[in-house]
């Protein structure tokens, strides 16, 4: 089943949370049969974002490296869960560069994800930089190094976020996100229940034809899923 995750990241009050799940509860109606839908708003959101008749799920953008303790501002894979957060999103770009988020790091977050019986949402990519230097694979398979550890029977989700074509208007060409996906499918092939995402400037204009590219399992969506409209038009490519 395809996955269209929208991340909002900070950004939505919880009364502009209740008026996109307002749109959204209005444009999907009984809901898409052939596609699921998850919503990562801010902590504050959680509740405001939630779909009564479970149309779409929700996911947290960040949880704890740590289980529980003395650390101020932190929140735990057990808070959000509880909260009734589904998935987790770790491992996203500004969490790695504004925020020094590393492989050790990375793979603890993922580990009290499994103990709160939350799905990851893994994000890998690399920079312009990276790119141009032709590091792209050993980008890759760098970062996919944090999923060792993970329990491979467990179900897992990647989304290739080129860090160049994030927030830029630059997305990547369906050839690039392909060959991408295939590549960390390729890494990760002892996986059973594995899905990839693209993430990078997708917009119901793109959204079509990047879904075609290889491997491609749904979208990672920011700036466009901040419109209740946008999220669902993308979501019915």
């Amino acid at each position: 089943m395809k996955l269209f995750v929208a991340n909002w990241k900070m950004n939505k009050t919880r009364a502009e949370a209740r008026a996109f799940s307002d749109e959204l509860s209005r444009g999907l109606g009984d809901g898409l049969s052939d596609v699921e839908l998850v919503v990562a708003p801010p902590w504050t959101a959680l509740d405001a974002a939630r779909d009564p008749r479970g149309r779409w799920a929700l996911a947290c953008q960040n949880v704890a490296a740590a289980a529980q303790g003395a650390y101020t501002g932190e929140v735990s894979a057990a808070m959000a869960a509880d909260a009734g957060c589904r998935y987790a999103i770790v491992g996203h770009s500004e969490r790695r560069h504004a925020f020094g988020e590393d492989g050790p790091v990375l793979t603890e977050k993922l580990a009290r994800c499994r103990e709160a019986k939350l799905t990851p949402i893994y994000c890998v990519g690399e920079t312009a930089e990276e790119r141009d230097a032709g590091l792209t694979a050993v980008t890759l398979v760098r970062q996919l190094d944090a999923l060792d550890a993970d329990p491979p029977a467990s179900p897992l989700v990647v989304a290739y976020e080129p860090v160049w074509a994030i927030g830029t208007g630059r997305s990547a060409t369906p050839e690039d996100s392909g060959a991408a996906c295939v590549h960390i499918a390729e890494i990760l092939a002892a996986r059973r229940d594995l899905r990839l995402l693209y993430g990078g400037s997708v917009t119901p204009e793109n959204a079509a034809e990047l879904l075609r590219a290889p491997r491609t399992d749904g979208f990672l969506i920011g700036g466009a899923s901040l419109s209740a409209a946008s999220f669902q038009a993308i979501a019915r490519a």
